[in-house]
């Protein structure tokens, strides 16, 4: 009987062992939809390389899951109707996930196209992975049960920022400057919202938007802030728009707190090292100064492409693949689609969960400092001896806000 019993624990350990690695040496193509031509094309490829290092790094037979990941890159210019285009190209070559990130005009285009693509496709399902497109429509008003997004969003990223600047009584008169589309008005309109509700004594004496990737001198923006008497900005830029603001500053000998959602994304913190000591402040999921195995991972990044690796969100991206496929025992979209609902795992800034109800990431938020590197604050961003060193961390609720998702499941 005791032999009998060991049999069948054995058998059962055994099938276990075989469902968990039942995709074990598959390779999976991710379509990866971003901007790799025009003026945010340095940001593109250096978010290319990272995603294609991290699989590398993440995937194949050391994962959990047991999977190799290729990333395939689709230029999609930064447009909207080149995104859908870029959709379809991957969806004719059999490829059945999707990332994408630089825009939530294009985000909100393909999260639409791929519910659209999956209610008409039955059994040809694709499942689209958002790692940076923070519109909150896409996980309120218009989510889907296909996007999953790994960045925070705009309102939780700003319910965070302004809890963390209420407390500083030198913040008096807010100049909010941002690009116009969604995601800067978003930005201008939480910052609002957020700062009447916790220091109304608070003053916004401008909001300005600018169109997008277009204003090649920020000068008269720059002089305003000035004319207007402000003593704090807020932005949301990120890329070209926010490099050449910051440089405007410089040039202006403008020195003046700014606080930042994408101060750190390539290119910008050489401008900020041109400028010297610049009292910025950055909202993120991220800082620059990590230890242990994300530290050797920027490590070994900035030694294999003399850039730097700061879309940490490509390595959650690759972490929330690896688990859902594990707990699915399978890489089919809809088994994994529905294993990452609700999933918790173990992600590069601490424990992480895909919120159920709306495939929002619930994570730890940190507000970063540009100061100079130190032993304790070691990284050097873009080789400027300058880095974001963490002041706060946030624990998840901090930072979590409520949805309106009526999500659609399929079935």
């Amino acid at each position: 009987m005791k032999f009998a019993l060991k049999s069948v624990a054995a058998g059962a350990m055994m099938m276990a062992a075989f469902g968990a690695f039942a995709q074990k040496g598959e390779t999976v193509k991710i379509a990866h939809i971003d901007p790799f031509s025009g003026p945010f094309a340095n940001v593109g490829t250096n978010q290319l390389k990272s995603w294609q290092f991290v699989a590398d790094r993440l995937g194949g037979p050391k994962s959990s899951s047991g999977v190799k990941f290729e990333i395939i890159p689709f230029d999609n210019k930064g447009s909207p109707q080149e995104s859908l285009n870029a959709l379809k190209a991957a969806i004719d070559q059999g490829i059945r996930y999707v990332t994408q990130g630089n825009g939530s005009g294009a985000a909100l285009a393909i999260s639409d196209a791929v519910a659209k693509h999956n209610e008409r496709n039955p059994g040809k399902e694709v499942v689209y992975i958002n790692y940076a497109a923070v519109d909150p429509a896409l996980t309120n008003e218009k989510c889907s049960y296909w996007h999953f997004r790994l960045d925070a969003d705009t309102t939780m990223k700003m319910e965070a920022l302004t809890t963390y600047m209420k407390d500083n009584q030198k913040v008096k008169n807010v100049f909010l400057l941002n690009q116009n589309y969604s995601h800067g008005q978003q930005v201008a309109k939480y910052f609002k919202e957020g700062i009447a509700r916790k220091r109304p004594d608070v003053k916004i004496v401008g909001d300005d938007l600018h169109p997008l990737g277009q204003v090649k001198d920020f000068a008269p923006y720059v002089a305003k802030i000035k004319q207007a008497g402000a003593d704090t900005v807020v932005t949301g830029n990120w890329g070209q728009d926010m490099t050449l603001f910051i440089k405007a500053m410089n040039d202006a000998g403008l020195k003046m707190p700014i606080y930042a959602y994408y101060a750190g994304v390539s290119g910008t913190p050489t401008a900020l090292a041109a400028g010297g000591e610049m009292d910025v402040s950055q909202i993120a999921i991220s800082h620059s100064n990590y230890t242990g195995d994300l530290g050797n991972l920027r490590k070994e990044f900035k030694a294999k492409f003399n850039d730097d690796y700061y879309t940490f969100q490509t390595y959650n991206g690759i972490a929330l693949l690896n688990a859902g496929m594990t707990a699915a025992k399978s890489t089919d979209p809809v088994k994994v689609a529905a294993a990452m609902s609700g999933i918790s795992f173990k992600g590069f800034n601490g424990d992480a969960t895909m919120r159920k109800t709306d495939h929002q990431l619930q994570q730890h938020l940190f507000v970063s400092k540009w100061t100079k590197s130190t032993a304790k604050d070691p990284y050097s961003e873009e080789n400027t001896g300058y880095n974001f060193a963490p002041v706060k961390a946030l624990e998840p609720y901090v930072a979590s806000t409520p949805t309106s998702c009526q999500m659609k499941k399929p079935g």
